[in-house]
């Protein structure tokens, strides 16, 4: 008996008993289903963390000052001004795997436009910022290095700011707005960023030359850097290299023994990025675990199914080896059917799968990545499982008696 007439033989013993077999591959369906669906949802939920992180700047570094200390009460970073002007130039120029540094100031101000104001942040800061940032000007320029050596009052905008001022859709370059009643020449507008992880809006801020920053709008520090330091380093392998050279180099430009304490903290994006990958992974793997156990006891169902079909169908199992048919014959048509029923379930899981993870990505406005090899590694198991538990049934049919089984009412 060729391979075509078994398989023909095997569909139509199914198709006898419709709905038994739209019941017996169910629980193969909605396990699939639940396994694509979960993993979709835990990549594209993985996806969103890499989007997040990606858009603060790739291989991003934060560099912050150090503490005060008053009567026994810490400040915590940043409250000490320790950074100063040429640690940062020997940040940009000594170090191999630093690739762009810029200070970035920052301070609070209500901006004026014609009859228009809007409360924002402003930050001073370098043309290097927005390299670091991975940001682009939607129109017009981004702060020059003339910019910040002239102390231009010219002021790069984000999308936010532009839409409260001008309204949606306007062009403001080549405008006055007033920062602190301090006119400003509009030279640049943002790409859309969106939100940080944390729900900060990137477009509503603008951006000064940082020393317009220091003369005009907070006042300096003289050598001291009054904000953050953003280091970018020149690809994301080199990020930790980068961190050890910054803290080895601020060490020694700081004077701090081995014992000293450092006045200053390095804080790796990256590392964040990936402790929260891992979390969604874990996660992930997780809900696809308790989805596959599902599979198993669809493959169970199988079993039950078919052991019961090789009940009914005694009789007709002893006409067919009364006829002929050997053993191997009676094996392999109800494998078929068990193969054919789990396969069956694991296609037609895989789309009811994609329809689930979509309407779950759309509802909770995550995206969705559908993985070709989970689908086929779904597909293969659900097959597996099919043959596994098909293997007992299959061979009980056709280990009968044709003699007992002829008797057999």
């Amino acid at each position: 008996m060729n391979p075509l007439q078994t398989f023909r033989i095997a569909l139509r013993a199914l198709q006898r008993n419709k709905m038994r077999s739209f019941l017996t591959t169910l629980g193969i369906m909605i396990g699939v289903a639940a396994v694509i669906a979960m993993v979709a949802i835990g990549e594209g939920a993985k996806k969103r963390v890499e989007d997040a992180f990606s858009s603060m700047g790739t291989s991003l570094l934060i560099v912050m000052p150090g503490s005060s200390q008053s009567g026994g009460a810490r400040g915590g970073f940043g409250s000490q001004p320790t950074l100063t002007w040429d640690d940062l130039h020997a940040i940009q120029t000594e170090l191999s795997a630093v690739k762009y540094a810029a200070a970035v100031l920052r301070t609070n101000a209500q901006l004026l436009a014609d009859d228009q104001n809007w409360a924002t942040t402003v930050y001073g800061t370098s043309g290097e910022y927005f390299e670091i940032r991975s940001w682009r000007a939607a129109s017009g320029t981004l702060l020059t290095s003339s910019d910040v050596e002239g102390g231009a009052k010219v002021v790069v905008m984000g999308a936010t700011v532009v839409d409260k001022l001008f309204g949606p859709g306007a062009d403001p370059i080549g405008r006055t707005i007033r920062i602190r009643n301090i006119p400003f020449q509009v030279v640049g507008v943002l790409e859309k960023k969106g939100q940080s992880p944390m729900g900060q809006d990137y477009d509503d801020a603008v951006y000064i030359p940082q020393t317009t920053f220091a003369s005009k709008i907070q006042g300096g520090l003289q050598k001291y850097v009054s904000g953050t330091l953003y280091v970018s380093a020149v690809d994301a392998e080199s990020t930790a290299r980068a961190q050890r050279q910054i803290e080895s180099l601020l060490r020694d430009r700081h004077h701090l023994s081995d014992r000293d304490e450092e006045d200053f903290s390095v804080r790796n994006l990256s590392e964040i990025a990936s402790a929260q990958q891992e979390g969604t992974e874990t996660l992930t793997t997780l809900l696809a675990s308790i989805a596959a156990v599902s599979l198993l006891v669809g493959g169970i169902g199988i079993m039950n199914i078919m052991l019961v079909s090789v009940t009914e169908r005694t009789r007709e199992i002893g006409i067919r080896m009364a006829v002929g048919a050997k053993p191997r014959n009676i094996l392999a048509q109800f494998l078929v059917e068990a193969l054919t029923l789990s396969l069956l379930g694991g296609v037609i899981g895989v789309g009811l799968g994609i329809l689930t993870a979509s309407q779950l990505a759309s509802r909770f406005g995550w995206p969705m990545l559908v993985r070709p090899d989970i689908v086929l590694i779904a597909v293969g198991f659900s097959a597996a499982v099919g043959v596994a538990f098909g293997m007992y049934p299959a061979r009980k049919a056709s280990q009968l008696d044709p003699i007992e089984a002829l008797r057999f009412e």
